[in-house]
């Protein structure tokens, strides 16, 4: 699965990873590879993901922002 992380201003994050758990507006969730398709709004707060399964999962601070999973991309866009 692949993550891509984006700002404004420039590409945080773009490659393979097992999962990612995100910080919705309806609290935290998990996608792993073949998730269904969805859209989600992010709030504050933090993004982790693992590179590969068994590495140490990578945290990252965010403000907000808008996910989109579709076929095993996740697109992440921060504020």
């Amino acid at each position: 699965m692949t993550l891509k992380v984006i700002s404004a201003e420039k590409v945080i994050f773009d490659g393979a990873v097992s999962l990612v758990t995100l910080p919705g507006a309806a609290g935290l969730f998990t996608v792993l590879e073949n998730h269904a398709s969805l859209v989600s709004v992010l709030t504050r707060g933090n993004l982790e993901y693992q590179e590969s399964e068994g590495a140490e999962r990578q945290t990252m601070e965010i403000a907000g922002g808008i996910v989109d999973v579709d076929s095993n991309i996740v697109s992440v866009c921060i504020y």
